[in-house]
């Protein structure tokens, strides 16, 4: 009996084959959308504001009723990739709910651009906005997508369209700033010091004031020697540098000093119409100022006494330009010499403070394995290790030998040299260097100091970079893209120097 149950099933084992086949596929494909489904995501989400957010956004409550559900953004569209990306994501997820709190996360970090740019997929945003010129489309937004073609290798959607996904509330691009809960008095002349030290300065017709500190003339080893840990190849030879006595801003120049400058020279009268994109004068001089900025040039953390991020190296320069003409002194970046010399105040370690690159960097494969005992950089560095991703104020942290706060950390800080890689090659080795400025002529120019995105081995005192022009305007879909601010760099500001003795 049994044997010829087996015969007549082994006769028929291909239909059985193509039935078990069948309910396999049927079952899986069950499977398959059943945990595509936005209450599938929500239930072991450690993210939950995620799904608030996407509630407010434009993906969910809009005009035609279409609701992009999560995997429409966060999962390739389809195939081999859609099925790779599911099971990687789905592990991350479940991982995240049974083993962390979600009370550590630091979610605005997570809600970035560049965190966004690991978990949303072009291929997704494409297939819904198959037609990126739809006749309700402004003028302004098919310049812009008029530029994502053009573009299309380099940019992603969600460099202009962060927000749609998730909700995220828009601030003032530039607002009227109150000092410590109440109106100062405008300030009506500038201070005159009439001895060499430190100084608070007025500018005349503001309410803004900021310390400036002495900085005594002296020699100094410029760079890094070969054996620093985490050393770069620009930051030799060293050279004994000889720099004349200055004054420099205590701090980064803060919204404050920078907003009275935008509120006074912005250029406000459009040079365009009927929707195109809104032309200003460029600035050719102190007088016409910053055109207004592309986004949100705080990115929400906070204005006042926070250091001014987001604007390019021309338009630092220009602000240099119109404080000296308000103040009748003669402010300016620092030299890159200038800055090292004030920034080290005296000292000649990988930092002005006690430890070595290899003790706080989180590049170390001791310090990922086993945690790095970071307390003493904590209290003089604003850096990755204790940011959570954004800027902060300035007194958070101790100052320098010299007193001046966050040269190493908060943000990175424009110099007035041009970025030339072996630039200290270039100086005469057997003598002192008298205040050097750089190469005559270049592309980039010298940014110095680390900032909150920065690993303490990028906090050094030697450590230098170039700027990025091309690259830290490429989201900007203007033509001409803008003079005054970048749309990719969010960690760069300047610290001011004015020059000793004032000349009257």
């Amino acid at each position: 009996m049994i044997q010829k149950i087996a015969e007549k099933l082994n006769k028929f084992r291909w239909l059985l084959f193509i039935l078990t086949g069948i309910i396999l596929v049927f079952f899986s494909q069950m499977v398959l959308n059943y945990t595509s489904t936005n209450r599938f995501c929500d239930s072991c989400h450690i993210h939950p504001q995620s799904s608030q957010n996407w509630r407010l956004s434009t993906h969910y409550d809009n005009k035609s009723g279409v609701i992009v559900d999560c995997v429409d953004c966060h999962l390739p569209p389809d195939g081999w990739a859609y099925l790779q990306a599911k099971v990687v994501t789905g592990l991350r997820d479940v991982y995240g709910m049974l083993f962390k709190d979600p009370d550590d996360f630091n979610w605005d970090l997570k809600s970035t651009r560049e965190a966004a740019a690991k978990h949303v997929y072009k291929s997704g945003c494409v297939r819904c906005h198959q037609n990126l010129f739809p006749r309700t489309l402004s003028r302004k937004g098919e310049d812009a997508h008029l530029y994502y073609e053009q573009n299309a290798a380099a940019l992603r959607c969600i460099n202009c369209h962060l927000e749609v996904g998730h909700y995220h509330e828009i601030r003032p691009e530039m607002e009227e700033v109150l000092v410590a809960g109440a109106l100062k008095p405008v300030y009506q002349v500038p201070v005159m010091p009439q001895a060499f030290e430190d100084f608070v300065e007025t500018i005349p017709g503001t309410r803004v004031d900021f310390e400036m500190v002495a900085i005594p003339g002296g020699s100094f080893t410029m760079g890094s020697p070969a054996s620093e840990a985490f050393r770069k190849e620009d930051e030799g030879p060293q050279v004994s540098v000889k720099v004349d006595s200055l004054w420099m801003g205590r701090i980064e120049v803060t919204w404050d000093e920078y907003e009275a400058f935008y509120r006074e020279t912005a250029g406000q009268v459009p040079v365009s119409n009927q929707g195109a994109l809104t032309r200003y004068p460029s600035g050719v001089d102190a007088i016409t100022g910053p055109t207004p900025p592309y986004g949100n040039p705080d990115q929400g953390w906070g204005k006042g006494q926070r250091p001014a991020i987001t604007m390019t190296h021309y338009a630092a320069r220009k602000y240099c330009e119109w404080l000296s003409r308000k103040t009748g002194k003669t402010y300016r970046l620092p030299t890159e010499a200038e800055w090292e010399y004030a920034s080290r105040g005296g000292q000649q370690g990988a930092y002005f403070f006690e430890g070595d690159p290899g003790r706080y960097s989180n590049f170390s494969f001791k310090n990922r394995l086993f945690g790095a005992d970071t307390s003493i950089i904590n209290s003089f560095v604003i850096y990755a290790g204790n940011s959570g991703g954004k800027t902060h104020l300035p007194e958070r942290v101790q100052a320098n030998p010299f007193g001046l706060l966050n040269t190493l950390g908060n943000v990175r800080e424009f110099c007035l040299d041009y970025y030339v890689p072996d630039v200290l090659s270039q100086y005469d080795q057997n003598t002192i260097v008298d205040n050097p400025t750089g190469p005559v002529h270049g592309q980039e120019f010298v940014i110095r100091g680390g900032s909150f995105k920065s690993d303490a081995s990028e906090t050094r005192l030697a450590s230098r970079a170039p700027t990025n022009h091309s690259a830290w305007l490429l989201t900007d879909p203007q033509m001409p893209k803008s003079r005054w601010w970048y749309s990719d760099c969010n960690d760069v500001g300047f610290r001011v120097i004015c020059e000793y003795p004032i000349s009257k």
